[in-house]
């Protein structure tokens, strides 16, 4: 299985590009501004979508990218999502105001977009792979994502702040790759509290709950444009300096547009 990085960034600037993955080439995990570098002929691939919540940078692409490439497919996009979710994108989006409802034409029996409701815990087939969704804990009705082939998982944790249930699943799990988010630098860890987002500090609690047995490279995402040096610079000092509180050292990786993981 193969995980593309479109975009991993908590805003947009030059060569930022916020949250979307390609599995393979039918499997888009969000459906931020990464997707808009992809061709039509890549956008027309792509079958099934994950949506982890209802804020701007994770969709924003979606009703530009359903829009491009409705005469090139023959059936419907399934976008999979938290009800509230799905609840927000027909009100908000897909109300014949801000975009076409997508999910009634060209008609109802045949539209361009299928909504599918799912819910945390709920484990999914998609064209193959196994999908299984894993809980968050942010402002708004949020997941995470764990998606495997035949192997090992790789594992998406959404916006989120701390999350001890998606721990308790994450430690069952053999997992090949870990991408959580770290929205913002310790000197705004009150305003990443209140926006349930983490920062390096309450990131250090967070991977002290994995189990120490596990070794699984951990890719940080959805850092703030401006502030992405300086929290890889906290992130990565709380691992130099052994602050863990179990003493556990993690291979901490920045994540950037355009890495590929190749999961067995």
């Amino acid at each position: 299985m193969k995980v593309r990085v479109l975009g991993c960034s908590g805003a947009i600037a030059t060569d930022c590009r916020t949250t979307s993955f390609l599995v393979d080439d039918d499997l888009l995990v969000d459906a931020g501004t990464g997707v808009g570098d992809l061709s039509l002929a890549q956008m027309k691939l792509i079958s099934h979508v994950l949506l982890t919540h209802s804020h701007m940078d994770h969709i924003a692409a979606l009703p530009l990218m359903l829009d491009a490439c409705t005469s090139l497919r023959s059936g419907p996009v399934t976008v999979y999502a938290l009800q509230q979710t799905i609840d927000a994108l027909q009100q908000h989006v897909f109300n014949n105001v801000i975009w076409p409802d997508f999910s009634k034409l060209p008609t109802p029996q045949k539209p361009f977009v299928q909504f599918q409701a799912i819910s945390v815990g709920e484990t999914l087939n998609v064209n193959g792979r196994t999908v299984e969704v894993m809980p968050a804990v942010h402002t708004v009705p949020a997941c995470g994502y764990a998606v495997r082939n035949l192997g090992r998982w790789w594992v998406f944790t959404g916006d989120t702040e701390r999350n001890a249930a998606f721990w308790q699943r994450f430690n069952q799990m053999d997992v090949a790759a870990l991408v959580i988010e770290t929205a913002f630098s310790d000197r705004e860890r009150d305003l990443a509290r209140r926006a349930l987002h983490l920062a390096p500090a309450t990131l250090a609690e967070e991977v002290d709950l994995i189990d120490p047995s596990k070794d699984v490279p951990i890719y940080i995402t959805h850092t703030k444009p401006a502030e992405t040096d300086l929290i890889m610079a906290e992130v990565l000092r709380f691992d130099d300096t052994d602050v863990f509180a179990k003493g556990v050292r993690h291979d901490i990786r920045m994540l950037r547009s355009g890495f590929e993981f190749l999961i067995d």
